[in-house]
């Protein structure tokens, strides 16, 4: 099963949180209140968050978090790499930033599902860099989800 852990969990809904608060510093304690989190894991994820550059952090008694980009220049792939590492739905892929993926299995060569398994990967990576925060945030314009569970095999024989 693939679901989001609870550090880009956290991640998002920081990240939400200070996009629907504009221009205005926002600690994490604050949204940690806010939204039932632990404080001490979301201050940890808040500043992994401003380390990759998606907030810009201020000091002091005033100071706060705030969006560092625009919440359509913040894709989900990126933003769960920066706080999680590669995303890798297949375990034996390492690396598939470039196109050319690295393997780690040796059965590679003569694997009867790695090449779809592979593609249905490039498409999950695909989809996950075009969903943005924009798009998270606008749950009005948000397309309707597909119901029930997707068939990995028929995902896998898509173009």
């Amino acid at each position: 099963m693939l679901a989001l852990t609870k550090k880009t969990s956290y991640g998002l809904i920081a990240l939400r949180h200070l996009a629907r608060r504009v221009g205005g510093l926002v600690s994490a304690r604050e949204i940690a209140e806010q939204s039932g989190l632990p404080p001490a894991l979301l201050m940890n994820v808040m500043k992994e968050l401003a380390a990759a550059g998606y907030l810009e952090s201020v000091r002091g008694a005033r100071g706060g978090y705030r969006l560092a980009l625009r919440p359509d220049e913040i894709n989900l792939a990126d933003m769960i790499a920066a706080l999680e590492g590669p995303i890798r739905m297949a375990g034996c892929v390492l690396d598939d930033s470039a196109g050319k993926a690295d393997h780690t299995c040796e059965a590679m060569g003569s694997c009867p599902v790695a090449d779809p398994v592979h593609r249905v990967h490039r498409k999950l990576q695909d989809f996950l860099r075009n969903v943005t925060l924009a798009e998270i945030l606008d749950s009005a314009g948000a397309e309707p989800q597909p119901k029930g569970d997707v068939d990995v095999a028929e995902a896998a024989r898509l173009p």
